[in-house]
């Protein structure tokens, strides 16, 4: 198994770590309202999954 023989300094630490980026979340068009909502999750617009009512709105 790889060990480093050298402690990484803070600065490459914190360099190799600027790459790190928070992704987009994946926006999709509600079937009912055409509101952007996310994936796999009831509309809070319209409250409904799977073209089916799900919560009082």
């Amino acid at each position: 198994m790889a060990v480093p023989k050298r402690k990484m300094s803070r600065s490459n630490t914190r360099h190799r770590r600027s790459q790190w980026k928070a992704a987009v979340p994946a926006l999709v068009a509600c079937d009912r309202c055409r509101e952007p909502k996310l994936a796999h999750i009831a509309c809070p617009s319209c409250g409904t999954y799977n073209r089916r009512q799900v919560l009082e709105v």
